[in-house]
């Protein structure tokens, strides 16, 4: 028999190993089921390529119509989300129809914040580039109903909250928010009490109750879950379909948006 710290070893051995191809399966597709698509649109109001990383479901034909996915921190999304593996097993279980997910990426962190965090220097040019130029290329692409309520912009964190600030700008264009953990400050509550068209818009929330001491990308400590209480007071409060969600027990990491990921999507892309 081995050791016990030789066991110990194997057993972090194994598990790494375990992560590792899981990381793989899901950059290169494999074992999909679906097809992933790389498009890339020369943004005008970025002044940069944007990628595009889109998974159509293995059901895909031109002759249908479909539903929008646009998730901020996309390669998170498809890599510790799982989010293609999610589009597979809701499809096939028809817990969910014709939905294509896209996803669009950061640069690294100091990028992540400029276009997401709600004073942010690219923020709004973010959103305009959201609204004019990934949902028309979109729209070119694939068959799909041309109206807001068949529109999802996802987002964690920060993205959560660039997700429910750019659909509060545009519920015409963005009928659906998935916001996972979003950060809420001062200007995210004054854009909700603000809002105009807001009952237009169906809100899916999560925020885990252990989110109180949060490490923030500056190095700082924040408390979450309290500003998401007071967000959640806020949008109850509005004419419109709002699901909120308190995971218990749960942290700010992609263990629990990821495993909350399918009763999101499912919650929002009931067939139309």
């Amino acid at each position: 028999m081995l050791p016990k710290h030789d066991k110990l070893a194997m057993i972090c051995f194994m598990k790494a190993c375990w992560s590792i191809l899981r990381y793989v399966n899901e950059v290169f597709n494999i074992g999909r089921k679906g097809t992933m698509i790389e498009k890339q649109i020369d943004s005008k109001f970025l002044n940069e390529t944007m990628t595009l990383k889109i998974y159509q479901p293995e059901s895909f034909s031109p002759l249908y119509k479909y539903q929008i996915c646009i998730m901020q921190d996309g390669d998170d999304y498809y890599q510790m989300g799982r989010a293609a593996t999610w589009s597979d097993r809701l499809h096939d279980n028809g817990d969910i129809s014709n939905t294509i997910l896209a996803g669009i990426h950061y640069r690294d962190k100091f990028d992540r914040k400029d276009k997401y965090h709600p004073i942010g220097n690219q923020q709004l040019a973010y959103s305009k580039f959201l609204v004019h130029e990934v949902v028309p290329f979109l729209d070119n692409m694939f068959p799909t109903y041309h109206m807001g309520q068949s529109r999802a912009l996802v987002g964690d964190s920060l993205a959560g909250t660039l997700a429910l600030m750019t659909a509060l700008k545009y519920p015409h264009t963005f009928g659906k928010v998935i916001m996972q953990s979003p950060y809420v400050d001062q200007t995210v509550k004054l854009a909700v009490r603000k809002a105009k068209d807001i009952y237009s818009i169906a809100i899916y929330h999560t925020i885990g109750t252990d989110e109180t001491d949060v490490d923030t990308t500056d190095g700082n400590k924040a408390d979450f879950l309290t500003p998401n209480r007071a967000l959640r007071k806020l949008l109850q409060e509005k004419d419109m379909n709002y699901i909120y969600h308190e995971l218990a027990d749960g942290k700010h990491t992609w263990k629990y948006w990821q495993s909350d990921l399918g009763r999101a999507l499912t919650s929002m892309f009931d067939p139309i």
